[in-house]
């Protein structure tokens, strides 16, 4: 049985300020975290127990997944005193795999199919396999360049223009054998990237590169948080399934226990989380995102923004392009746009897309 090592432990300092006070894999995704998002992709691709290799603001995770019972999986912990690198963290979990296993980073909104990647993995008889993402501009990342067998011959690390010919970069999704943690030294903060492969390369081992054309992004920016969001709403990533919601043909999608007022104007494409209330003359949409147990007053607009859970927005206020975090009240007929809020404090000039 397949298991995955989710490698959860980053400060997600690039996201500030939505991760202040959450770690960025609890940052919500279309209402639910970015983490419960991903393991219910593995387990609809047969994988049902995971291990969280976890540092920064850890019992929010732990709080929140527990031992996994609620989402039907398996979930187990493993913890850095001090931050050990991605090569480190697969070390440090060394305990929990004796077979094939799956790596990935827990910042990144995808649609790939892990089972497909396995089965591509076992047939290249390789001791790991990188998932690549090609991309236009590879100059800020690190290249993988390979052979008509797509063996891995080299990695670049944010090459100059005409430096590589190839284009298609590590998406942070690994399959691997268990013999990998041979090569890894224990206790020692190492990168599996920088580190760890050009080793392996060096050494004669067999990687295996798997390109993936679908939809791949790195959420780790308030601007990319919020493209991910828009492309989910558009349908150009399958990364959520909402079982148990309704859907209209606007694309405006409600779940339970919604009560919208019919002098409310709601305008696809719409994610309205449970318990939420939309009072008569509000406007939301399009793009928005509501989370849970929200109150959008009356004659309020919400347009192309993302509100969290028990959020108020009193009569006639405005969110354009705006993220919102829980527990926030937003002052009547006010105006807030391309920010992120946060507490009653509001960061300027994001640029949200």
């Amino acid at each position: 049985m397949v298991k995955a090592l989710l490698l959860a432990g980053g400060k997600g300092t690039r996201l500030q300020p939505l991760t202040y006070k959450l770690p960025k894999p609890i940052v919500p995704i279309m209402g639910r975290p970015l983490l419960e998002r991903v393991i219910m992709n593995l387990k609809s691709n047969g994988i049902d127990e995971v291990i969280i290799s976890t540092f920064y603001k850890s019992q929010h995770i732990k709080n929140y997944f527990k031992d996994g019972q609620e989402l039907g999986v398996k979930i187990h912990y493993v913890s850095e005193i001090s931050p050990l690198g991605t090569g480190g963290a697969i070390k440090n979990a060394e305990k929990f795999f004796d077979d094939t296993f799956v790596v990935l980073n827990s910042d990144i909104v995808s649609d790939i199919n892990y089972r497909e990647l396995i089965e591509y993995h076992r047939s290249k008889d390789a001791l790991a396999t990188i998932a690549m993402t090609e991309v236009d501009n590879p100059s800020q990342y690190g290249v993988i360049e390979f052979d008509d067998d797509n063996y891995i011959k080299s990695f670049k690390e944010k090459p100059r223009p005409g430096e590589s010919s190839s284009s298609w970069i590590n998406a942070g999704v690994y399959v691997f054998q268990p013999e990998i943690f041979d090569e890894i030294p224990a206790k020692k903060a190492i990168s599996l990237e920088k580190d760890i492969y050009p080793t392996l390369l060096q050494k004669g081992y067999r990687l295996a590169a798997y390109q993936f054309y679908g939809y791949w992004l790195d959420i780790g920016t308030v601007e990319k948080y919020t493209k991910a969001h828009k492309d989910i709403l558009s349908r150009r990533c399958d990364f959520c399934r909402f079982d148990g919601k309704s859907e209209d043909s606007d694309n405006v999608i409600v779940a339970e226990g919604v009560k919208i007022h019919p002098e409310a104007e709601i305008i696809g494409p719409v994610y309205i989380g449970k318990n939420t209330v939309i009072e008569a003359g509000a406007r939301v949409g399009p793009y928005s995102v509501i989370g849970e147990n929200n109150l959008i007053s009356k004659n309020s607009r919400i347009i192309g923004s993302i509100l969290w859970d028990n959020v108020i927005v009193n009569d006639g206020a405005e969110l354009i392009n705006t993220v919102v975090v829980s527990d926030c009240c937003i002052d009547s007929n006010s105006r807030i746009s391309h920010t992120a809020y946060i507490n009653d404090v509001y960061t300027e000039g994001l640029q949200l897309i």
